[in-house]
């Protein structure tokens, strides 16, 4: 969503307006998308993706006949047999999508400057459409609303009345609720997770932009400043150069950092995962073999790590499909971390 949102203020600043499209409701069975999103630019260009297939290119269509028309849509689509087929993204039913036309005001580019900045910095927040005031966009509400309740744009509904519609669909990323008259689109901004990959080498170095194309912030620490360079990453990438392996304690984690152990040897994968086990990590993996593994283990036991802290470990990390190359490597250890964010955000709503 982040690279969605940059390239909005970017187009907006520059005087350019922009057509998003996001999917927000659905009845029958449930679009694998609801939330999903995605910027189509004046030639038709995408940056994002609501899912392909049919709804996708049709979904860009429109958008591009809203530039002519200054005006903002709701474009409604019916699902039936060789609709499915052809979609590739969701069972059948009926849905919704959201296509705001951006003319780039100042309090449109402001929520947009608000939204980037809240992804950015990991801070939570609600971004609150005015979506049944329909073709004119003349007076809509939009407002990006944050933890403080400080209010960014125009919004005429109370802070404590977002926040209980937010807090009866916790669960729920994007959901639209009516109220005076108005319909309202309310998108959950959440902070994203981060993946702290402890080891600059080849593994890393595949990792790390597989994490990013999956909506992970990443950073990747490594004592040797060979490694951990702009050379070996990509610009999203925060690359640290620390003194030694077992100095980092001082780094801020929370259930939101997932730690990912590619260290070059197993001395220095028992020194970090020692002090991993000592946060609240919402995931701690470590590379190398059962073997390996074992032997870290006991060490640990032998210094007073509790069976219980250990259990928290994935080791070998990754889903188990028989990964030997690097690129393999990465697709496995993704492929896990996708698994528990998944999981994290059913029991969650995050």
């Amino acid at each position: 969503m982040i690279e969605i949102y940059q390239e909005c203020c970017k187009l907006l600043q520059a005087g350019q307006p922009v057509v998003l499209a996001t999917v927000f409701e659905a009845k029958g069975s449930a679009p694998r998308v609801a939330g999903a999103r995605m910027l189509v630019r004046l030639d038709g260009s995408i940056c994002g993706t609501i899912g392909g297939g049919r709804l996708e290119h049709d979904a860009v269509q429109l958008a591009r006949t809203l530039y002519d028309k200054a005006e903002s849509v709701i474009y409604t689509f019916d699902l039936t047999g060789s609709d499915v087929a052809g979609m590739d993204m969701i069972c059948g039913g009926k849905g919704e999508v959201w296509l705001h036309y951006f003319t780039g005001n100042a309090q449109e580019q402001s929520v947009c400057q608000a939204v980037l900045s809240a992804l950015a910095s990991r801070q939570k927040a609600w971004l609150v459409t005015e979506i049944s005031r329909l073709p004119d966009a003349t007076g809509r509400q939009i407002a990006l609303l944050d933890e403080s309740d400080a209010v960014h744009g125009s919004l005429q509904l109370s802070p404590a009345l977002v926040r209980e519609w937010a807090g009866q669909k916790a669960s729920a990323a994007i959901f639209t609720e009516e109220y005076g008259g108005s319909r309202f689109l309310v998108e959950q901004i959440r902070p994203l997770r981060t993946v702290l990959i402890f080891g600059a080498g080849h593994v890393s170095q595949q990792v790390a932009p597989l994490c990013e194309r999956v909506g992970f912030r990443v950073v990747v620490l490594d004592d040797r400043a060979e490694y951990a360079n702009r050379s070996r990453f990509t610009a999203n990438t925060e690359i640290r150069v620390i003194d030694s392996f077992a100095d980092w304690a001082g780094l801020p984690i929370d259930a939101g950092c997932y730690i990912v152990i590619l260290t070059r040897g197993h001395i220095h994968d028992k020194t970090v995962l020692a002090q991993a086990l000592q946060t609240s990590a919402g995931y701690i993996g470590m590379i190398g073999s059962r073997r390996k593994r074992d032997k870290i283990y006991q060490a640990l036991r032998d210094e007073g790590i509790t069976q219980e802290q250990i259990e928290r470990v994935h080791s070998p990390i990754g889903l188990d499909i028989g990964a030997e190359t690097p690129e393999e490597l990465a697709v496995s250890i993704v492929g896990e971390l996708i698994q528990v964010r998944a999981a994290e955000q059913r029991v969650r709503g995050g």
